[in-house]
């Protein structure tokens, strides 16, 4: 089992910036990708920034506003969330694609942590 904690999130202005961090921890397993995602009130679940060996990737609605790191000896992923707007409000969720122990890639998650953004 890989396991994930996030740290960050909480309550700031609108314009003000947050760094959400997560770091995955087990024993014997690889990562593949590293992801954010976010869940507003009553909506669905949505990428917000992925990283992986060939890519990163962003939702539209935070281009340019949101950075993802990745640190790969530490297996840590970074999210530098900048101009913060309103609608960024959210429960904030760290995603890891693994392979443990030779397994199939398998994807981990996060228990979330609140991020609210206040007018």
């Amino acid at each position: 089992q890989v396991q994930l904690v996030e740290s960050g999130g909480g309550l700031v202005q609108a314009g003000g910036s947050l760094r959400l961090s997560c770091a995955a921890s087990g024993s014997d397993f690889s990562v593949f990708a590293m992801a954010w995602y976010r869940q507003a009130p009553e909506q669905q679940r949505e990428l917000i920034a992925r990283t992986d060996d060939d890519s990163t990737v962003y939702a539209d609605s935070v281009e340019g506003r949101f950075a993802i790191s990745r640190d790969n000896a530490k297996n840590t992923v970074d999210l530098q969330m900048n101009s913060l707007k309103t609608e960024d409000t959210g429960v904030y969720y760290c995603n890891v694609v693994a392979r443990q122990r030779g397994g199939p890639p398998y994807p981990y998650w996060g228990h979330g942590t609140q991020v609210t953004v206040s007018s």
